[in-house]
């Protein structure tokens, strides 16, 4: 089964409704961009980008969302996707730029390859891709060969794992991995060091809680409803306390620290000097 089969049979499923939401696969597309571009996930990573200042390339960039959010805010976009898909790939992707009017220049390549010339680009945002990386230490390369120097990385919502016992649980427990079996996942030393060996400086490291780039769909409000409804019989006593935003910013350093979920998410902030 491809990955558009993959999706095609979540979107079918109505058991499946709220991940296909998530995930920004519910059609129409043109609408879940334009939810992805007003959601706080968005509103945290242009803030790490920056103000528009050129090119910015979405590696692996599926049905386009990221793409779409990047050129409304002003960015040349050049979005760079192996598969050719009209659900979950190119196809989809020059869909959403036609409906949008939004330029977006799409080319087919993935990130051990780049199809980018040398310190060209101001930006990278690689959502949910470096995990599919088939050579981790190579694709970190090539992202520090297309970016100017001064230039930008931002990685989203990779999967972590603490070793071969944890990934095989992962891939038992991811809801398409079964299905597909084109999931993956590495430690946070093997990115931190793919990262830095290819010559970038991590400026920010974001653990599970740290960011609500990687607890999306949950917003801060909604994340500390959720604790609180987990604590039980204390919810009331917690919830008063993490009402206290200092105290709930505690709390989430705290959490982030001791998750060591198989699948959990980590993100970077990374700089090309």
């Amino acid at each position: 089964m491809t990955w558009e089969d993959a999706v095609r049979s979540l979107i079918d499923d109505p058991a499946q409704k709220d991940l296909v939401d998530a995930c920004y696969y519910d059609p129409p597309l043109s609408a879940a961009a334009a939810r992805y571009a007003a959601s706080p996930e968005w509103t945290e990573v242009r803030r790490l980008c920056g103000p528009a200042r050129g090119i910015a390339v979405d590696i692996g960039a599926g049905n386009g969302i990221v793409s779409y959010a990047l050129a409304r805010d002003g960015w040349t976009v050049v979005a760079v996707e192996p598969d050719p898909s009209a659900l979950v790939g190119a196809g989809a992707i020059r869909r959403l730029a036609g409906e949008t009017g939004l330029s977006i220049d799409v080319r087919a390549g993935a990130g051990e390859s780049l199809p980018l010339g040398d310190d060209e680009v101001a930006v990278i945002v690689a959502r949910q891709v470096l995990h599919h990386a088939r050579d981790l230490a190579g694709f970190a390369r090539e992202i520090a060969r297309v970016l100017a120097p001064g230039g930008v990385l931002v990685t989203l919502r990779d999967h972590v794992v603490d070793g071969q016992e944890q990934l095989q649980e992962f891939f038992a427990t991811h809801p398409l991995h079964r299905v597909y079996g084109g999931e993956n996942a590495f430690s946070r030393a093997e990115y931190r060091t793919a990262l830095t060996s290819a010559g970038l400086t991590i400026e920010r490291e974001f653990r599970s809680f740290d960011s609500v780039v990687n607890y999306a769909p949950y917003t801060r409000e909604s994340l500390r409803a959720e604790i609180s409804r987990r604590l039980g019989p204390l919810s009331g006593v917690a919830g008063a306390a993490l009402s206290v935003p200092p105290i709930f910013d505690a709390a989430l350093r705290v959490l982030s620290i001791v998750d060591h979920r198989p699948g959990r998410l980590i993100s970077f902030l990374c700089r090309k000097v």
